[in-house]
């Protein structure tokens, strides 16, 4: 007769945290960042087909890291909720608060249950609001706990790190461009401390823009317009005036000096 194995809950709960923490930091990140008007997504993600970013409804919009099939479920589940709530009730009741609370009763189901692995994913929910004070921002783990962040967040990949690099350098007021750069910035420092660089080709980039004039605020930022937001900017060179040969007056003052004709002279 065997005598059977046993492991406390504790330790059987840390190593399931354990398992999905792992497959988190394997994922590239996703950076979140509040600018000005509205809210910024930026995912280093090559793939056009397989989005890290995505909108949920009028005013909300999802990120994740992890097993994409694991994800693309609960953005799915996520948005059936908005459609059906928005329909039943009203479009002002659909609410990235009331989202964050269902992800979370999913994801603590899941991570809690002994019969199924727990899912290996982050997600971030975001809504912007009419200012900068009425953005939400939340942040949920593989256990299902609800985080409320501000200002910036990072998941996946090294988020400690880049979230550290964004505490230091993040403020408000900053413009889309600004913002952009910034998490590009983040994105490309490696555990090292040394840089890398990203194109354009490599990164997913949305924004949740609060003026814009339609009822959907979402959306992704391709080709030229990213290309330009990313360009350096360059200061505004500055030309010295024309000098003279001989008295180095400016061209101008040469010209106002000489003696005029007189009339009926040519």
């Amino acid at each position: 007769m065997t005598t059977p194995f046993y492991v406390s809950p504790q330790q059987a709960m840390a190593d399931r945290a354990e398992y999905a923490r792992k497959g988190i930091a394997r994922g590239r990140s996703v950076v979140v960042l509040q600018y000005a008007d509205g809210i910024v997504f930026v995912a280093e993600n090559p793939s056009r087909a397989l989005h890290k970013v995505s909108e949920i409804y009028d005013r909300i919009a999802f990120a994740a890291v992890g097993k994409y099939n694991e994800f693309e479920n609960l953005r799915i589940g996520g948005v059936r909720y908005a459609d059906l709530r928005g329909y039943t009730y009203d479009r002002d009741d659909v609410t990235a608060r009331g989202l964050a609370n269902v992800y979370a009763q999913t994801l603590g189901t899941i991570f809690s249950s002994a019969a199924e692995k727990p899912y290996e994913v982050e997600l971030i929910v975001a809504e912007v609001g009419a200012g900068p004070e009425d953005d939400q921002i939340y942040r949920l783990p593989h256990d299902g706990s609800i985080v409320d962040e501000h200002g910036s967040v990072a998941v996946g990949g090294n988020a400690d790190q880049i979230s550290n690099y964004l505490g230091q350098r993040h403020r408000e007021g900053m413009t889309l461009a600004e913002a952009l750069k910034l998490a590009v910035e983040s994105l490309t420092r490696d555990t090292n401390g040394g840089e890398r660089s990203l194109t354009a080709e490599q990164l997913e980039v949305a924004v949740l823009d609060r003026n814009r004039p339609q009822q959907r605020k979402f959306k992704r930022i391709l080709g030229r317009q990213l290309s330009r937001l990313l360009e350096p900017e360059t200061a505004p060179e500055e030309t010295e005036p024309a000098e003279t040969a001989e008295s180095g007056e400016t061209a101008e003052t040469a010209e106002s000096t000489e003696p005029q004709a007189e009339p009926g002279e040519e």
